[in-house]
């Protein structure tokens, strides 16, 4: 069961100065806030998903997982979309321990979200969304988990930036809080009106920035980021912006430059003859100063399926190698009804 919901109301209303500051208008009184805060936690539930037996998601996410989800309609759920990556199947867990089986609906490359459709009545009112960029830094708020474990916590605001991931992926305006969640997959990140205002995603090393000293924190998808895009999840199971290239690497930027940790097997890299440890010197011409500047240079390119020039530097010599970039969503083992 979750921790008592008034021991976080106590540890917001002690940054209730902060709140009122960065929202430029009075804080809600104690009642109102504890209601607000109560209905957000009560829309968070479980996710638990099973991925097809030959997923390629299943050589890093394994098959079985369990993360959380957040009630955004009453027949819909917005979970992180790797949890139900190439899913076949997907559970909802309330918070009073009802197992409801849902229909994977949606997983968004581009943003990273995921879309569940109970099968069943959920009975749960919807978490209203707010607004990730009205968010200040400092602004206390508060981090749900859902189902049987489920747990509630105050977090800070310690960021909001660009990311870009190792896994061929970048989204603006991504928040970062403290302190770090280990049930980070899917959880909800609410505001002081309990309002949504972001996805949990992933555990980091550097909340504050580069180069702003050492703390460990979580990564947030912003929920600004769904609202334009969420009759597309709801119609076709992605967006416009998901059908792009995917050569299949994993970088990691370091001080001499973007190196690549792991080559998917199968992957347009693979074939190409990239491997882990080579540093990625241009792309299509461009300088690769950058993951950020890597991953946008690869989708700007052209067509998701295209010729893709990769130059490299391998023991200390360069190499320049042409891959054949497919589209990331055709890749994918697709469960029924995405």
């Amino acid at each position: 069961m979750r921790a008592p919901l008034l021991r976080t109301v106590a540890a917001w209303l002690l940054g209730g100065a902060v709140w009122a500051a960065a929202a430029a208008e009075p804080a809600p009184s104690v009642e109102a806030q504890s209601r607000a805060l109560q209905r957000a936690s009560d829309a968070v539930v479980g996710v638990r998903a099973i991925a097809v037996e030959d997923a390629r998601s299943a050589a890093t996410l394994g098959r079985a997982r369990q993360g959380s989800g957040v009630v955004i309609d009453r027949g819909l759920v917005l979970t992180i979309g790797y949890l139900i990556l190439e899913a076949e199947q997907a559970l909802i867990v309330t918070d009073d321990a009802r197992v409801v089986p849902a229909r994977p609906l949606a997983y968004d490359v581009a943003t990273g979200f995921g879309l569940l459709q109970p099968l069943a009545p959920l009975r749960i009112e919807p978490a209203p969304l707010g607004r990730a960029a009205a968010v200040a830094v400092g602004e206390p708020l508060m981090v749900v988990s859902g189902g049987e474990d489920g747990a509630v916590s105050a977090a800070e605001l310690l960021a909001r930036r660009p990311f870009a991931g190792y896994w061929e992926y970048h989204i603006e305006g991504a928040l970062f809080t403290a302190p770090a969640r280990a049930d980070h997959s899917g959880a909800a990140l609410f505001n002081g009106r309990g309002e949504l205002v972001g996805i949990g995603s992933l555990v980091v090393s550097d909340a504050l920035g580069r180069d702003q000293g050492r703390r460990s924190g979580n990564m947030f998808v912003p929920i600004d980021l769904l609202p334009p895009i969420l009759p597309e999840l709801q119609a076709r199971g992605s967006s416009a912006q998901s059908r792009r290239a995917w050569i299949g690497l994993n970088c990691v930027e370091t001080e001499v430059g973007v190196r690549v940790v792991r080559v998917n097997g199968d992957s347009p890299a693979e074939i190409a003859g990239v491997e882990a440890g080579d540093r990625i010197v241009r792309i299509d011409g461009t300088d690769v100063t950058a993951l950020d500047v890597l991953w946008k240079a690869l989708w700007a390119g052209g067509a998701p399926e295209r010729e893709v020039t990769l130059e490299i530097e391998r023991g200390g010599e360069r190499q320049t190698l042409k891959l054949q970039s497919v589209d990331r969503m055709k890749t994918l083992r697709s469960a029924q009804g995405i």
